[in-house]
């Protein structure tokens, strides 16, 4: 196969990473609602989702170096299978331990899935052209990601709005076709990711194991190192706690409005079909905010703003007030993650990317299963709005965060550029 060029590889990430978040459009509408459906408190829902929290602090740097030194296709093919069984069994689970069970396969699932293909595109991308603007490739991911989402959220709403299907229940309909999309996921990614190893043969194997420690040992080597990555990697703590909020107690707020599960699923549909494009959009302002703002201090700002707009969802007293704070949410958390993501990149000059990246992802989701617990134990006890107000302020205090950032971006900026010596004039 010839090589690939730098919009022919752009193509290919857009497509795969919209196929691989769909299913979680479909799932986010009534996955909360679901567990309830079958007999879990918040409390215990918040225990359950821990499950995948804690796999993923096991196995995020160890799947991270395994996929930098393997390769990132046959690490994404694996997870993509974990979560089809993941997903399947979610389909039947009916109970505490099934639930915690399938939550687990989600942390699998995660800890292998996070980063490959990101790097993948990165490194790809900066073989053809070490000058890319990649940022421009990754905003465009979380428009995809927001579009994608925000179909396979109307889909559910769809699916839930039909009712009962056979002996599947309303809320149970969007999980089967999940697990169908995610069929089609794996069989797209087989067909369209292309990766050249340098290491090849019967060793491959053993030779990715030995290297796997040594690349995760050089990704915390660079967090030692640099006060950049480390403050970068802990602004994840508090948004992995904070998502909490308009992830899983969003759909509870407002059947508490609304007053009726099935009437907020149904609505919660569309509703995130709403958000996740402008979450979309969003994402299509990176170019802009990092002209306007800079990436470090529009970063900043945006954790305070998300912070703002979860207090709109935990105070206003109508569906129509909580829903216009909810998508407001989505706006600041698509334009956000490409800043953030990109501020990282640009810190990794080594064969560890996918470890960085997983070691970024490594604090969120353990600081979301204990955000589940903790504001899932409030919300049972004080109260959802007063659970969001919590996640809130968390969410919020991180701003100050990306200071080293934006300290280091100032400080580059003002050291003259290097030229190589060559038979032109620079211009």
């Amino acid at each position: 196969m010839s090589e690939l060029s730098v919009r022919q590889i752009r193509r290919r990430y857009l497509v795969l990473h919209g196929l691989r978040w769909m299913p979680t459009g479909l799932l986010i509408p009534v996955i909360i609602l679901l567990m309830q459906e079958r007999g879990l408190t918040l409390t215990q829902i918040g225990l359950a989702a821990a499950a995948q929290g804690v796999v993923v602090l096991a196995l995020e740097l160890p799947t991270g170096g395994f996929a930098d030194a393997l390769g990132r296709k046959s690490v994404l093919v694996a997870a993509s299978v974990v979560g089809l069984v993941s997903m399947g069994l979610l389909v039947v689970a009916d109970s505490f331990a099934l639930l915690a069970t399938v939550w687990a396969l989600q942390g699998v699932f995660r800890a292998l899935d996070s980063g490959p293909l990101e790097s993948w595109y990165v490194d790809s991308t900066l073989a053809i052209d070490p000058d890319a603007a990649y940022e421009n490739g990754l905003g465009q991911g979380g428009t995809v990601l927001g579009l994608s989402i925000a179909a396979g959220a109307l889909f559910s709403g769809g699916l839930v709005a039909l009712g009962t299907v056979g002996p599947v229940s309303a809320l149970t309909t969007p999980i089967v076709a999940a697990v169908l999309l995610q069929v089609v996921s794996l069989i797209s990614l087989l067909a369209l990711l292309v990766e050249r190893r340098p290491v090849k043969g019967p060793g491959v194997l053993r030779a990715s194991i030995r290297s796997a420690p040594r690349l995760v040992g050089e990704a915390l080597g660079l967090v030692r190192r640099s006060r950049v990555v480390l403050a970068l990697v802990a602004v994840e703590l508090f948004w992995g706690f904070g998502m909490v909020t308009f992830e899983s107690l969003l759909p509870v707020r407002l059947a508490e409005v609304l007053g009726d599960a099935d009437r907020a699923a149904a609505l919660l549909g569309p509703a995130s079909t709403v958000a996740w494009l402008a979450s979309a959009g969003g994402a299509a302002l990176t170019p802009l905010l990092i002209r306007w703002l800079g990436a470090a201090p529009g970063a900043a700002l945006l954790r305070i703003v998300q912070g703002t707009t979860v207090v709109g969802m935990a105070l206003f007293v109508g569906p129509v007030g909580v829903l216009i704070a909810f998508v407001a949410c989505h706006v600041v958390h698509g334009a956000a993650n490409p800043l953030h993501m990109g501020l990282l990149h640009r810190q990794v000059d080594g064969p560890y990317r996918t470890s960085v990246i997983s070691l970024n992802s490594m604090t969120a989701m353990p600081a979301a299963a204990l955000g589940g617990v903790l504001l899932g134990f409030v919300a049972d006890r004080a109260g959802v709005s007063t659970a969001m107000l919590v996640g809130a302020v968390v969410l919020a205090v991180a701003a100050p965060l990306y200071l080293p950032a934006w300290r280091a971006g100032r400080e580059a900026a003002g050291q003259p550029k290097r030229t190589e010596v060559s038979g032109t004039v620079p211009v």
